[in-house]
């Protein structure tokens, strides 16, 4: 397994190694022991698996406040994607920016996001599907959107992207009241 640091503290691309032959291909996708070995210590207690029909679908930036914040190891299945994350930790010397990362079935490629990270992504291809781990169940009561046109984020992508209506009028980072404070550890 490689894990590549990113420009955001905390933030890793994870590549699982591959082991082909000419049936396909077999790919460990978490095993605890190696990702702590990486530095990434998580108890995950949740999956989740969703699939965007059109290309330029865009969810998020989706976020979980705390006491119910969420870690996410995220990987596509099918298709492609470019996954973004935006520190969102009031006081943090990178509030406001943001990576993406391009994930497809083919690279093999995941990006582990941490607490205090919105995340969000869109297709680069039809019928993509994304799965992700989480480290806390999902508590509507806590669930959050930043507006994903707020950020600075190129979307690469020069269409009208395909959104729900909570991710269109989600408020934008700039009248944003964060509810993560970053701790100083990064």
């Amino acid at each position: 397994m490689n894990v590549t640091p990113t420009a955001l503290p905390d933030v890793l691309i994870v590549e699982p190694q591959r082991f082909g032959d000419s049936r396909g291909f077999f790919s460990e996708s978490w095993n605890k022991a190696r990702f702590a070995e990486h530095g990434i210590e998580c108890d995950f207690v949740q999956d989740n698996h969703s699939l965007s029909s059109a290309e330029g679908t865009i969810r998020g930036l989706h976020f979980q406040a705390p006491p119910n914040a969420q870690a996410k190891l995220v990987r596509c299945g099918r298709g492609a994607l470019l996954d973004v994350a935006v520190d969102i930790r009031k006081g943090s010397p990178t509030y406001g920016n943001w990576i993406g990362v391009e994930l497809s079935f083919e690279n093999g490629k995941q990006l582990f996001v941490p607490e205090g990270f919105a995340h969000g992504f869109i297709t680069r291809a039809p019928d993509t599907e994304i799965i992700y781990k989480c480290n806390a169940y999902y508590a509507p009561e806590s669930d959050g959107a930043i507006r994903w046109d707020s950020c600075g984020i190129d979307w690469g992508f020069d269409g009208t992207p395909q959104l729900s209506d909570k991710d269109a009028n989600a408020t934008p980072l700039s009248d944003f009241d964060s509810p993560f404070t970053w701790d100083g550890a990064s």
